[in-house]
């Protein structure tokens, strides 16, 4: 097994660690695998082969011999671990294997990026607590809801704007703990959109509008990762010159044409009284994405420039709610 392959192994794993991931989360997980084709054309037999256990962990980790490739692998595992929120205990037993597997135990800088990606899924609980409402799936036909946006739709635009070109920053940090980041800004995106439209949303029914449309939690840290890794980074996190690789654009156009996409398909959903069908949902997302795709060059400039600004305190008060 040649390192990008124990890597991308060590991920899936990682992905199915807690034992929780829906169907729809496995099918999104499996697309990507298959979607990259060529580029990666083990991932697909990889996805079958760490699904039906006819992998080992210990056979990923033994394939990583620098320090900076298992400290990678450590690093996107703890995100793929953190991309629903707080761990549950199949995933902190999952990476304290990992961890000692990789030789990592004592590491300092595995320890300190553990610590920052943690922290920021427990601050993405920025929501209040409200009497849990029946369940419904998030595209299922509602009573209509009175349009009142509180802003118009022109500010509306340029707020998911801004959100996307912050998710593109987040890409070009040198911290790979800033990706964590990502999922609970799109959360707390839409929860502004619904919001605007007089709908009070909670984080349940958030991650399940994003599972809906097809936007997964762990498949799109997959996803971030996996681009990165196949368009060159393995070469760069041996000697842990990770930041410069950070700037690959397809992680860049990658996360701002999806949250940007989903933005879109958040203020038609709630403009319309939560009327659209979960098909409609997931073909007006993919209609969206090629466009948002192509805008990214369009705005890389102030992608970057919000990148020379932020810090880690900045992406904290961010997720929390405090700023944005």
């Amino acid at each position: 097994m040649n390192p990008e392959n124990a890597i991308l192994t060590i991920s899936l794993f990682a992905a199915f660690a807690d034992g929780a991931n829906d169907d729809r989360e496995r099918e999104h997980i499996r697309r990507f695998a298959e979607t990259l084709g060529s580029d990666a054309p083990d991932l697909p037999c990889l996805y079958q082969d760490v699904l039906l256990r006819r992998v080992k962990l210990s056979d990923a980790t033994k394939a990583l011999g620098e320090l900076g490739q298992r400290q990678f692998a450590y690093e996107m595992a703890v995100c793929v671990c953190d991309a629903d929120g707080v761990q549950g205990d199949g995933e902190r037993r999952f990476l304290a294997e990992l961890k000692t597997l990789l030789a990592l135990a004592g590491d300092r800088e595995s320890s300190a990026f553990e610590h920052q990606a943690d922290a920021l899924a427990d601050a993405a609980s920025f929501m209040p607590a409200r009497p849990a409402a029946p369940s419904r799936p998030a595209a299922a036909p509602a009573a209509p809801v009175a349009a009142q946006p509180s802003v118009s739709e022109a500010e509306l635009d340029k707020s998911i704007l801004n959100y996307s070109i912050l998710n593109g920053a987040l890409e070009l940090l040198p911290q790979s703990w800033a990706s964590v980041a990502i999922i609970p800004l799109q959360i707390k995106m839409v929860y502004r959109i619904g919001k605007a439209y007089g709908n009070e949303l909670d984080q349940g029914h958030i991650k399940e509008f994003l599972a809906t449309v097809g936007v997964g939690l762990t498949s799109q840290y997959l996803e971030q990762f996996g681009r990165k890794l196949l368009g060159g980074l393995l070469g760069k996190v041996a000697g842990k010159t990770v930041g410069g690789l950070g700037r690959a654009a397809t992680g860049v156009a990658f996360s701002f044409a999806t949250t940007y996409a989903l933005g879109q398909v958040a203020r038609r959903y709630y403009a319309g009284g939560r009327q659209m069908s979960t098909q409609l949902l997931q073909d007006t997302f993919q209609q969206l994405l090629g466009p948002a795709k192509q805008m990214q060059s369009q705005y890389l400039p102030q992608i970057e420039q919000k990148a020379g600004s932020l810090d880690a305190g900045q992406i904290m008060a961010m997720v929390r709610g405090n700023r944005l």
